[in-house]
């Protein structure tokens, strides 16, 4: 079976993807840049194992055999589904894959933009750490003891509430209705908002939490609250945001995601203070990928087979 893999690999990827081929697997690796390789392997290619560069309605048109797109990852916000579907070519993700490295990187923002792990980090590096300004004195701090607000407890959620508490958090968060086995207390999202120290966003992006942190929400965090974003960066107004952060209302934010992505020059986040900003790599293990592999290679034999598929959303 003929797959495209639409992302770089590393050593120790590849490593893992070549040992496929003993499960009739011929996968073929195109970097997201590569828009000519792209071209060139879509006629022949059977399923896309596609990351996070948008696979269009033009993209489905050019792969007439296309019979699979397998998102890795979770959210399928960049796969036109309306084209897929009148292609009836299948889309599946993999839900669970990189929850616990998400959970992960979410904990990591929130103690980076705590302690100012860069800054600290740029200014040793230049000689000038021991100098700090004092001012940072009584911004630096600690997760045990403040609020954190979960908006969305999904399968993040429940690995990220658990990790808040040992570290002596207490957390509450937003979902249309508890969830069974919560560790925190459920609350609407504006007694979130208006509640928390820090708020971690762990939604999809769909057409009801596009811009779900604007500014008139914005204004209803506590002054100095953190905002951390491993999710979807069109959850957020980055304007209002930054400007927030400028105005000192917020203290700080962790975003690993952006609503244009690679994340523009000009973009106002970029001079923000006390700004932590990683680029869409939350996800990104190669545990996350060794688990995924699995479910993907194991959905390609059910493709040929003629099976029902793992996680199929359309």
């Amino acid at each position: 079976m003929n797959v495209l893999f639409h992302y770089e690999l590393g050593e120790a990827l590849a490593a893992r993807v070549a040992a496929l081929a003993a499960r009739g697997l011929a996968v073929t690796a195109v970097t997201q840049a590569d828009r000519a390789g792209l071209a060139a392997a879509l006629p022949a290619v059977e399923v896309i194992w596609h990351v996070l560069e948008p696979i269009t309605a033009a993209h489905i048109a050019a792969a007439p055999r296309l019979r699979l797109i397998q998102k890795v990852g979770v959210g399928v916000d960049t796969i036109d589904l309306d084209a897929a579907r009148a292609a009836g070519v299948a889309v599946c993700n993999l839900p669970g894959t990189n929850t616990p490295a998400v959970a992960e990187h979410a904990l990591a923002l929130m103690l980076a933009v705590l302690r100012q792990v860069t800054a600290f980090d740029r200014e040793t590096r230049a000689g000038t750490g021991w100098g700090w300004p004092l001012a940072r004195q009584s911004r630096l701090g600690e997760i045990g003891g403040r609020t954190v607000g979960l908006v969305g407890y999904g399968a993040v959620g429940r690995r990220l509430g658990p990790l808040l508490v040992a570290f002596g958090a207490r957390v509450v968060y937003a979902e249309p209705a508890p969830v069974a086995g919560a560790v925190g207390e459920h609350v609407p999202l504006d007694r979130l908002l208006a509640k928390a120290d820090i708020v971690s966003l762990h939604v999809p992006l769909t057409p009801a939490t596009r811009g779900l942190i604007d500014a008139a929400r914005i204004a209803r965090m506590k002054r100095g609250a953190i905002l951390v974003n491993t999710a979807r960066g069109g959850l957020v107004d980055a304007g209002a945001l930054a400007s927030a952060l400028s105005s000192g209302h917020l203290g700080g934010a962790g975003l690993d995601v952006f609503p244009g992505e690679p994340l523009d020059p000009a973009s106002p986040l970029l001079a923000a203070p006390n700004t932590v900003l990683t680029p869409h790599v939350a996800w990104l293990t190669l545990e996350t990928l060794t688990r995924s592999l699995e479910i993907m290679a194991e959905n390609c034999a059910r493709v040929a087979d003629g099976r029902d598929l793992l996680h199929r959303v359309a």
